[in-house]
């Protein structure tokens, strides 16, 4: 099944395979595509993944948690991101952008020596920041700013985009009780922490209607006390699909959960795909895709959570930085990636991209 082709909401991909959103830090300084980053897509489509989803992308200044991440807050990104699609779908493969908002999880260095803004003013010890709470004017203004990006994106020809709403950013810290402690029309109990996100829903379909399929990624578990629990993400993600989300990926962990998301030594394959009960109890009560992401590495594995109906696509990160040929080399006969799950490739300060450190 791996290498069937799979309809996601209109859009043909050439097979289950995805390059799951991967930070390259191979934007310029102010966030513009450069020669370096369409290479590196290329390499990725020339390598046979079916659907690539871009690292993340950014929709406002106050949200940056990287440099040299790509950008799409203005018009003027849009030409270099058209320039990254057309070499994409050149070489046969689907893109899908990922619009984010890193909330609380932004270094204030990165921010002209500002607090970060987030739901509430919770510390983050992983970044030793307390961020500043969010006024309502800021939150429709962030709001505003999806739905804005989606129409460049939609303008720079992506085939589809996928709300970040894992991994601790702002829409992951809309949803949690842990980060979101409001008690108003934004938070103060299940159904009012989603309008952040059902907010947004609403901005990019006000922008671009159904013209592309839209698809968000979301934490199945926070992994710290208080946070999100499958049973109330499996909620969430009923309300998502009620709203007209076309697909779901699942993920766990926040930067204050440490390795959850990123899993350290996967060298055997009942240590692989660690999120997968969580993505079988969505698939058990859920009518849309599934995309399962998290310690993948072995061909037999990828296919077997495909075959056990346990997801609809499994994506890849970590193995394809080391070989973004990996598609190509699963459909030869290759068995395991050579990933070894070190994390080197995600040192991101001290790289000067990111890259393998096992090779060279």
């Amino acid at each position: 099944m791996l290498f069937e082709p799979f309809n996601l909401a209109g859009v043909k991909i050439r097979n289950r395979l995805v390059r799951s959103a991967t930070y390259e830090k191979r934007a310029d300084v102010d966030g513009f595509v450069t020669d370096s980053l369409i290479e590196l897509y290329k390499d990725l489509a020339r390598g046979g993944v079916g659907l690539i989803i871009t690292g993340n992308v950014l929709v406002h200044v106050s949200g940056r948690t990287a440099p040299n991440m790509l950008c799409i807050h203005t018009n003027h990104y849009i030409r270099g991101l058209r320039d990254l699609t057309d070499a994409i779908h050149a070489l046969g493969a689907k893109v899908f952008i990922q619009l984010v908002h890193g909330g609380r999880q932004c270094s204030p260095a990165l921010l002209g020596g500002q607090p970060p803004i987030a739901p509430s003013a919770v510390y983050d010890p992983s970044t030793k920041v307390t961020p500043r709470e969010m006024t309502n004017e800021e939150i429709w203004e962030v709001i505003e700013s999806f739905g804005k990006a989606s129409r460049r994106a939609f303008e720079a020809g992506f085939d589809g985009i996928q709300l970040h709403g894992a991994h601790g950013y702002l829409i992951n810290q809309f949803l949690s009780p842990h980060t979101n402690r409001r008690n108003d029309y934004w938070g103060g109990d299940e159904e009012r922490r989603f309008h952040f996100v059902e907010e947004i829903y609403e901005a990019i379909r006000g922008e671009i209607g159904y013209s592309i399929p839209l698809i968000i990624k979301m934490n199945a578990s926070d992994f710290v006390q208080n946070g999100l629990e499958p049973l109330e993400s499996l909620k969430i993600a009923k309300r998502l699909q009620g709203l007209g989300i076309d697909a779901i990926e699942v993920s766990g962990g926040i930067y204050e959960s440490g390795n959850k998301t990123a899993q350290l030594d996967i060298l055997r394959p009942d240590q692989e795909a660690y999120f997968r009960k969580y993505s079988k109890l969505f698939k058990a009560e859920l009518d849309i895709p599934i995309i399962l992401v998290g310690g993948i590495r072995s061909k037999s594995v990828a296919e077997d959570i495909l075959k056990s109906g346990e997801a609809d696509l499994v994506a890849l990160s970590r193995p394809l930085i080391r070989e973004p040929d990996l598609p190509i080399k699963f459909r030869q006969g290759k068995e395991r990636a050579d990933c070894i799950s070190c994390n080197g490739c995600l040192n991101f300060g001290k790289l000067d991209l990111v890259k393998c450190t096992q090779i060279g």
